[in-house]
């Protein structure tokens, strides 16, 4: 028997009324499956021989659970969920490969496709989905044509694969894409032939392609700007008018005007008709945000006390997209081991400076930190740019001046720098206020010059992290490494804010902040605790996920601090150790840690550190 499918790519659930059948009541009671007690209704989901677990997938599927899980209980809830649901399981099967299905839904034993909507029961106490998958379809013949070179055609279509209604449209889809990627915006699907013989459990299908003419980037139309001058939305868009179609090229459109932060809503809509000379025109519509935002932070420490920051930013100062964000922030308040820290940090931004991918900026930094062993006032004020080569891979670069006057046990020192910091992150983490997997690298290179009597040297500094998730992501193993040095200069005549140390929330948890440094500058009463020319800290999280909102981590830390620089002289070490609870919000999990020291001699006694987001 062969029955012509040809509408499976637009809407497989089509295919319901001709190969699967509501059966009036259950004919799986006793065969294999699971059950499960959802509160006062009990949903049973059976699968006669559960191939590939289908009876899990289908329990996912399934707008009852849905229900239940909503704690909508009432016999119209659930009759509503269950009518609903045929389709949704034959919909599941169809993609699977199963068309030759039986699939049953019973209500306290009644068929659910035979109650009238209006006439559900009061309530429901039990619930059976019933389904009998039948054979598993394999593709006799499965064709496209014609492929654009490069084409990512799923390797699931082919002959002898299952033949699941997911992987044909994902082949159609791939094979549209496949043309737009080369240019030829208009590419369509121009015929489907797909054919079941329900006798020997095969399918065939065929799939026309129809590529269209190559197109270049027409013109770009804009609306929707009310404070932002169009001239600078353009610039910021940076749309590739007259080049090959691309859909990438209009991703990165979207992309850098998301980051200009000026706006809540981006649509960019291709032109219906081809214009002339073969080009595709664009209309770009915006809804802007509104320009102010405020925003604040927090972390609490048991011995560094309580540390909060608060920003007001403009996301569009002068009409072109140009940011300015004011930060501030304290720390150290009643802290054990210093006194209180304050910074404030100004920085104008703007966005497309020289390409599209370029931003410009303007900061200054003043800051008062008040450390265990000395106190010094800082000021800094550089120009720089960032660039974004992709959404992965950023590089920034700066000239920057730098002063700072520097009070300890032997008096005032200062210290004056003309630098020029470069760095490059490369992040490949799935997510970044809470990442599963991925990993995420950044480079730190400052060749600095000194003035007066500060030293001229090369400061550097690397951190890589990793994550793996196993047991569908409810276990995450995360580690951190970090190593800096620097070069070319003596300890007592380099910036003491290009010292290292290690201690606390961000190195080794269990040890006060800054609590690991050397004793190498020799004052009136004895050494001067500093930080060290070279450093090297690691750490390793595991992360159990108990539930949606609430998870918990075990974590060890470590960090070195050698006296000179090439990770050279004399050093010491420390260890913590610890676990935390962390609590899922629509902002960052909340954090907390309770850590002890394991070995060094920098603590005592346990820690607990309050915070947002993970630790790394």
């Amino acid at each position: 028997m062969r029955r012509y499918l040809g509408a499976m790519l637009v809407a497989s659930t089509a295919l319901g009324g001709a190969m699967a059948h509501a059966q009036s009541s259950s004919p799986f009671s006793g065969l294999f499956g699971r059950s499960q007690d959802e509160g006062p209704v009990a949903l049973d989901v059976r699968v006669a021989g559960d191939p590939d677990g289908l009876s899990r997938q289908l329990r996912q599927t399934l707008l009852i659970t849905g229900a239940l899980a909503e704690d909508r209980i009432t016999g119209q809830d659930i009759l509503a969920a269950a009518r609903g649901d045929y389709a949704r399981v034959l919909g599941l099967l169809y993609d699977e490969g199963y068309y030759d299905a039986s699939v049953s839904i019973t209500l306290d034993g009644v068929e659910a496709a035979e109650v009238a909507p209006l006439d559900g029961p009061d309530q429901v106490a039990r619930v059976v989905v019933a389904v009998d998958p039948g054979p598993v379809f394999r593709f006799s013949r499965a064709q496209i044509a014609p492929v654009a070179p490069g084409s990512d055609i799923p390797a699931g279509y082919a002959a002898d694969q299952v033949a699941g209604t997911g992987v044909m449209r994902r082949a159609a889809i791939a094979g549209v894409d496949g043309w737009r990627a080369v240019g030829h915006a208009k590419a369509d699907i121009a015929d489907q032939q797909i054919t079941a013989d329900h006798d020997a459990s095969r399918v065939d299908s065929r799939i026309a392609l129809s590529p269209g003419p190559s197109l270049t980037f027409g013109q770009m139309s804009v609306s929707g700007n009310q404070r932002l001058n169009e001239r600078r939305l353009r610039k910021i868009a940076g749309f590739p008018e007259g080049r090959r179609f691309d859909p990438e090229e209009l991703d990165r459109v979207r992309a850098r005007l998301r980051r200009s932060g000026v706006f809540s809503a981006i649509t960019l809509q291709e032109a219906d008709d081809i214009g002339p000379g073969d080009t595709l025109d664009v209309d770009l519509t915006v809804i802007e945000q509104a320009p102010r935002r405020v925003g604040f932070g927090f972390e609490i420490s048991s011995t560094d006390g309580f540390q909060g920051s608060a920003y007001w930013m403009h996301r569009n100062l002068l009409g072109g997209g140009e940011r300015l964000r004011i930060d501030g922030r304290i720390k150290d308040i009643g802290s054990q081991t210093s006194g209180r820290d304050d910074e404030l940090t100004i920085r104008l931004d703007r966005p497309a400076t020289l390409t599209p991918d370029t931003t410009a900026y303007v900061e200054t930094e003043l800051a008062r930190m008040r450390e265990e062993d000395y106190s010094e006032d800082l000021a800094t004020i550089g120009i720089g740019a960032n660039h974004i080569f992709s959404d992965r891979l950023t590089a920034n670069g700066a000239v920057q001046y730098r002063f700072s006057r520097v009070f300890d046990a032997n008096g005032q020192t200062d210290f004056k720098v003309l630098a020029l910091p470069m760095d490059v992150i490369w992040d490949q983490r799935d997510e970044p206020n809470n990442a599963r997997r991925g990993y995420w690298l950044s480079a730190d290179v400052t060749p600095f010059t000194g003035l007066s009597e500060t030293s001229s040297g090369l400061r550097m500094l690397g951190e890589g992290r990793a994550y793996a998730s196993f047991a569908d992501d409810r276990v995450t193993l995360a580690g951190r490494a970090r190593a800096g040095s620097v070069l070319g200069t003596a300890i007592e005549t380099t910036p003491r804010n290009y010292l290292f140390y290690s201690g606390g929330g961000g190195t080794v948890r269990g040890h006060p902040f800054q609590s690991l440094g050397v004793t190498e500058i020799q004052g009136p009463d004895g050494p001067i605790k500093t930080g060290g020319l070279s450093v090297a800290s690691a750490t390793a999280e595991l992360r159990f996920q108990l539930r949606e909102r609430i998870g918990l981590v075990a974590f060890a830390d470590y960090g070195r601090v050698w006296t000179q620089g090439g990770f050279d002289g004399t050093a010491d070490d420390h260890a913590g150790a610890g676990i935390g609870i962390r609590y899922d919000t629509p902002i960052g999990p909340l954090r907390f840690d309770v850590a002890g020291p394991v070995s060094g001699d920098t603590g005592s006694g346990v820690q607990l550190y309050l915070g947002l987001g993970q630790a790394f």
